[in-house]
């Protein structure tokens, strides 16, 4: 189990909080498709960053509180309730602490703060050595409304749980993700193709099903395997219409792609494909406000048709995860990243003590991050794999 309530018991516990954080409606999208795959979408009209946050799930209950939490989440980092400390890198050395300034994280044309600057640090701990860690607030902030920030402003690494403990595992599992793809995506496309793996080899009837929703709607799919030297299974769907290799008028929108990261490959390969189902629900809804027109207008890139040459490994098979507690996820996942020489895994708490969720912030410096407007885009692991390959 990596959720300590039901998502009916969730739901029940933050609805009465939900128009404190400003969200005014949480809506089912689901029919707006004909997948049926569930997803729902809850709406801050006055959010610091997006104004629509979506979930999905094999339910529409995990569908709803996965909306519901992810729009907590983005309102807390807004605002984080924590209070910031003023000081020098210098001084928080000296107390013992570890500081991270986060280079990786710099925002185009930004500086790292040198030992005698000033700046606002939000306090955390370091889950491995289990030190006090301190990072810039800038760098847990996501406050899109801003103009000043020095930090790249990013989801990334942002979880919310029923607990805290619960929290920093998912927020770490999307780090791990975000990591593998980057890796994958750095790859040589003939070699990031053979990783294509047969639905059937993870033995879930929950995954045929949604192999069977996807058929029924026309679509046809690729799945890959991702998963990094971290080990912590990872993959990737690839959604599209039958027709693609065939179809060459097909838009960038067309072809929609998800990842997942779980200890139990079956619980990572279904959040791939319903993330795949949700990114379709994005463009079709037109609802997020980050989807610009000129999305829309975009041709498929060739590299992306590719994808669906790929023929599946035949013979792997993924044996279902024993069951294990939130706090034994959380410590197999980070005795994978001590075992892959991760040095620091920093969470950073934002919300007000409490509330019945929990809000963090997870920083792994040491991995990759999504391709975005930073002043360094990639980092040493992705470099060494391009050169790799």
């Amino acid at each position: 189990m990596d959720r300590a309530c039901s998502p009916d018991e969730t739901f029940n516990r933050v609805s009465p909080y939900l128009k404190q954080f400003g969200i005014t409606r949480v809506a089912r999208h689901t029919g707006l498709d004909h997948i049926g795959v569930p997803v729902w979408c809850a709406y801050t009209p006055n959010s610091r960053s997006i104004v629509v946050a979506q979930g999905k799930g094999l339910t529409d209950a995990d569908a709803r509180i996965s909306a519901v939490m992810e729009a907590l989440e983005r309102a807390t980092a807004g605002a984080p309730a924590m209070p910031g400390r003023l000081a020098d890198m210098k001084t928080l050395m000296a107390e013992g602490a570890i500081v991270d300034a986060v280079p990786e994280l710099l925002a185009l044309g930004q500086s790292v703060p040198n030992n005698y600057e000033e700046i606002s640090w939000l306090s955390g701990q370091e889950l491995i050595s289990r030190q006090r860690a301190y990072v810039p607030g800038d760098a847990a902030v996501l406050d899109r409304t801003r103009t000043d920030h020095r930090y790249w402003m990013s989801s990334d690494g942002l979880a919310s749980g029923n607990t805290t403990q619960e929290a920093i595992l998912h927020g770490i599992l999307e780090r791990i993700e975000r990591d593998a793809f980057v890796l994958w995506q750095v790859t040589a496309a003939e070699r990031r193709y053979k990783a294509c793996v047969d639905p059937k080899s993870f033995q879930s009837a929950a995954v045929i099903g949604l192999v069977e929703q996807f058929g029924s709607a026309d679509l046809t799919f690729r799945l890959f395997d991702i998963t990094s030297d971290i080990g912590i299974p990872t993959f990737a769907c690839f959604l599209a219409p039958q027709d693609i290799e065939k179809n060459r008028s097909l838009r960038y929108v067309d072809v929609t792609y998800g990842c997942g990261t779980h200890p139990d490959p079956q619980r990572a390969v279904m959040r791939a494909m319903t993330e795949a189902a949700q990114s379709r629900m994005t463009f079709i809804s037109g609802a997020r406000d980050d989807a610009y027109r000129q999305t829309f207008e975009q041709p498929l890139p060739a590299e992306t048709g590719l994808a669906f040459k790929s023929k599946a490994i035949e013979s792997a098979i993924y044996q279902p995860a024993p069951p294990l507690g939130i706090g034994e996820l959380l410590e197999q996942t980070l005795d994978r990243l001590k075992a892959a020489r991760v040095p620091r895994v920093i969470a950073v708490p934002l919300h007000s003590p409490g509330l019945p969720f929990s809000v963090v912030k997870i920083f792994i410096p040491a991995l990759e991050n999504p391709d975005d407007a930073r002043a360094r885009r990639f980092g040493p692991r992705a470099l060494s794999r391009a050169l790799l390959s």
